[in-house]
């Protein structure tokens, strides 16, 4: 057969699992056997862009303008039209499409392009948090009509795909989970640096606490400041960080004046150094209305840093109340004060546990080998 064509569309890399997941297949798959072309969109303001990842693994993406988040029938036609073209051009035998929109044109352009495998893979949902009732009644409607176009469906999690057998998407056999791969070496091998608190002006004796990821309303971030105000009235001395960008964070600036937390919160927008941020926290929050498989809890998990999140989609996936993390509620400051003062007296054991589970559980030499075997598995005459 020779090597593998595999088209991957996602609508953009903007900072978040889905880019990190795409990126890290692409490059680390193995070159004499598979041949991968990436498409993306461009990403959206205030999103951060995850393409100085891309370069630095030797991944260039097929830019294609049209290929938009937003629901827009003409260009949206468009961006159907030249994904199509473009693969009745390379030929792949295997489309891998991620993210609602991408995964709609994507696989349509697939089925009409005559694609044998066409893979999608859910990074959490868009049936709750995202919209109203009715649209979220539309979008099941939708995504069980690209079922059945779709050779295979993956959830990043067990409770991903829980939720994707209860809303009826595809037929079990056809569903399979598919974790999230990640390298977490930077992560469990940094030293408590010091660099990002410098930056800050925080001396290492303060206790830090942060959230990381985009500023919407998804997020939630409304209560990590509500729970700082919460730790703040109780006594606690530290800051409060908030790592992330997007269209909330002038009402977020504005809620924290509210809440008097003007000289103890700081918004440091987004930060390539990560594993540099988390090696200066003390805890790690985590507030969202829903979730697949945040990577910034696993990251956090190698890095040794106790977090404290909502139990949401595929968060208890990964956290264990009390063994290897905190969960709470999503609408209790009160339980997330309680969380984040238990996590900054977790012991060492916690801390064990919860980074030897990331990093058993996200190997990313393992997770390459084993979606590399998948393909073969959907591919009966490789060789």
């Amino acid at each position: 057969m020779g090597r593998v064509k595999i088209l991957r569309v996602i609508a953009r890399l903007n900072i978040g699992g889905p880019a990190v997941h795409v990126i890290n297949l692409c490059a680390g798959l193995d070159a004499q056997h598979f041949e991968t072309t990436l498409v993306c969109g461009d990403v959206g303001l205030h999103e951060g862009d995850m393409g100085y990842l891309a370069v630095a693994a030797g991944v260039q993406p097929v830019v294609m303008p049209t290929l938009q988040r937003a629901i827009a029938p003409i260009t949206d036609l468009v961006a159907l039209w030249q994904l199509y073209k473009l693969m009745r051009r390379i030929r792949p035998q295997i489309v891998d499409t991620h993210t609602f929109k991408a995964g709609a044109l994507g696989r349509v352009a697939a089925w009409l392009a005559g694609v044998p495998v066409r893979l999608h893979t859910f990074h959490g949902h868009v049936f709750q948090g995202y919209g109203g009732g009715l649209q979220s009644m539309l979008i099941v409607q939708l995504e069980r009509a690209l079922g059945r176009l779709t050779t295979r469906v993956f959830g990043v999690s067990q409770l991903v795909n829980a939720e994707l057998q209860a809303h009826r998407i595809v037929p079990a056999a056809k569903l399979q989970v598919f974790p999230v791969v990640l390298d977490l070496a930077p992560f469990a091998t940094a030293a408590r640096r010091g660099t990002f608190r410098a930056e800050l002006g925080i001396d290492a004796g303060t206790a830090l606490v942060g959230n990381i990821g985009r500023l919407v309303p998804i997020k939630n971030q409304a209560l990590f400041l509500e729970i700082a105000a919460l730790l703040v009235q109780r006594g606690f001395g530290g800051k409060f960080v908030l790592v992330g960008d997007g269209e909330l964070r002038v009402e977020l600036e504005q809620r924290a004046q509210a809440l008097k937390l003007a000289d103890r919160i700081y918004f440091c927008g987004w930060r390539r150094d990560l594993a540099g941020v988390l090696a200066d926290l003390n805890v790690m929050v985590n507030t969202s209305l829903n979730e697949g498989t945040p990577v910034a809890i696993i990251e956090a998990m190698a890095a040794r840093v106790p977090v404290v999140a909502t139990a949401v989609g595929g968060v208890p996936d990964l956290v264990t109340h009390g063994s290897t993390g905190f969960l709470l509620p999503t609408e209790s400051a009160a339980a997330g004060a309680d969380a984040v003062e238990a996590a900054l007296r977790a012991d060492a054991a916690l801390l064990d546990r919860a980074q030897r589970f990331a990093l058993e559980n996200y190997n990313l030499q393992h997770s390459l080998r084993r979606a590399e075997a998948l393909y073969r598995s959907l591919l009966p005459n490789f060789e």
